[in-house]
């Protein structure tokens, strides 16, 4: 069974490849408009504050970088699922500007990899453990739906 791509909601019929290409521009764009007292706002109490968005997105971008590879290197790759939140325990003491500059860093480097694989190696299949099933296309998507997703949480959070 092929699982259900669960930022596909976020990605709708956009190409993933494009928005994950406008991201680290719209993300820069973001940072500048938010400050740093911005970056100490969340969307409400108890969520995470925008620095700690940005931090997630450079350490998502940093999985998504060792599952591509991982995915295109090994037969019937399975992906280690991790905990977001007990990641994000420090985030409060790490930069804005140090986790932007790593997102921004490491992406240019997906990309790079992204334009190298061939149709076959977009529909390569692998698993995750809670999601089932999936393509190598689906893991690029799941990347700009996420982006998509945060990016929409950051742009309320600088329109406040």
């Amino acid at each position: 069974m092929i699982s259900v791509n669960p930022y596909a909601s976020f990605l709708g019929d956009r190409n993933a490849r494009e928005v994950i290409g406008e991201t680290p521009g719209r993300l820069a764009a973001l940072a500048a408009r938010l400050g740093a007292d911005g970056m100490e706002r969340s969307l409400a109490p108890g969520k995470w504050p925008a620095r700690a968005i940005i931090c997630h997105l450079a350490d998502c971008e940093t999985v998504f970088a060792f599952r591509l590879r991982q995915a295109l290197a090994e037969p019937h790759y399975v992906i280690q699922p991790f905990d977001q939140d007990v990641w994000a325990k420090p985030y409060g003491s790490f930069s804005a500007d140090a986790a932007l500059a790593v997102f921004s860093t490491v992406r240019r480097w997906n990309q790079a990899l992204l334009d190298t694989v061939t149709p076959e190696q977009f529909s390569k299949k692998l698993s995750h453990p809670e999601r089932g099933e999936m393509t190598f296309q689906v893991v690029v998507e799941t990347m700009a739906g996420h982006d998509l997703n945060h990016l929409g949480q950051l742009e309320t959070i600088a329109s406040k």
